[in-house]
């Protein structure tokens, strides 16, 4: 007797910019077999209606509240700000979140709780962030210290309220990198909510936004963004340093970040996973 094929994962959108668009490609191109994409919500319905409509799937483009109902698994690809709204509405639903924005996971204080209620999961995407795994299994002993340094090019801070605000002006060329924060990993998301993503992810998977410790360059002499993690754990000392090349399609943007999610997914549907 010949087993029947399982369904496939579906995949929803919520957000339809520079790195769900890559997304929406690399499905629509079968890179994962076992998954779809399904569904997509996002600010603006007829852009996004627009961009899909080269997709071979023929996916739904919906709003927030309808695409639930239409995925197994939704990727947040927004921001920070419209982070809580995108979680309350696929965890209220008990379907899985995997999330890029997670410097909006502070502005939703009760997210593990809200998700456990409703039988939703949410995954945070790696992202820029190197080592999560070794990370998360130096957190199942004591970690004694986490330090992340990130050296950001000085354009990618332009607009920023923040700096702004402390009188620096990034329209103007550096002649050496310059630190423009130091702090806790709570207050750079809460500086930076468009670029520390990587500072959550890493205390989620360490010690907590109030003991991670961050510093922040802003240096003319990169070509992408470096984050370095200094940790000290009982079981193990750990450097690490990723050395991001900006994406093509939008430079604020690390070109790691839509990859990761793509691996995310694929580590959902695939029959090996590695990796803790």
């Amino acid at each position: 007797m010949t087993a029947s094929a399982p369904r496939r994962l579906r995949v929803g959108l919520a957000g339809f910019g520079s790195v769900g668009q890559f997304l929406a490609r690399r499905l629509d191109e079968g890179a994962l077999p076992r998954a779809e994409l399904t569904a997509i919500a996002a600010r603006d319905l007829e852009k996004a209606a627009r961009n899909a409509a080269a997709l071979a799937a023929r996916p739904r483009i919906v709003a927030l509240a309808e695409l639930p109902a239409l995925a197994d698994v939704v990727v947040e690809c927004a921001t920070a700000d419209a982070f809580p709204e995108v979680a309350r509405t696929v965890l209220e639903a008990g379907r899985t979140l995997l999330a890029l924005s997670a410097g909006g996971v502070p502005a939703f204080p009760d997210m593990v709780d809200f998700a456990e209620r409703h039988a939703g999961r949410v995954r945070i995407a790696s992202g820029a962030m190197p080592g999560l795994d070794s990370i998360r299994s130096a957190a199942e002993g004591t970690i004694r210290s986490v330090k992340l340094n990130s050296r950001i090019k000085p354009a990618s801070f332009v607009g920023e309220e923040y700096l702004e605000a402390r009188g620096y002006d990034f329209t103007r060329p550096l002649d050496a990198a310059v630190r423009v924060f130091a702090g806790t990993a709570r207050e750079a998301a809460a500086a930076f909510p468009r670029h520390f993503n990587v500072a959550i992810s890493l205390s989620l998977a360490g010690v907590g936004f109030d003991r991670t410790m961050v510093e922040i360059w802003a240096d003319p002499d990169i070509p992408g963004a470096i984050h370095n993690v200094e940790l000290e754990a009982d079981e193990v000392v750990l450097s690490l340093t990723s050395r991001n090349r900006p994406s093509e399609a939008n430079p604020k943007t690390s070109r790691i970040i839509a990859p990761s999610v793509l691996a995310a997914l694929r580590s959902m549907v695939a029959p090996l996973h590695v990796g803790s």
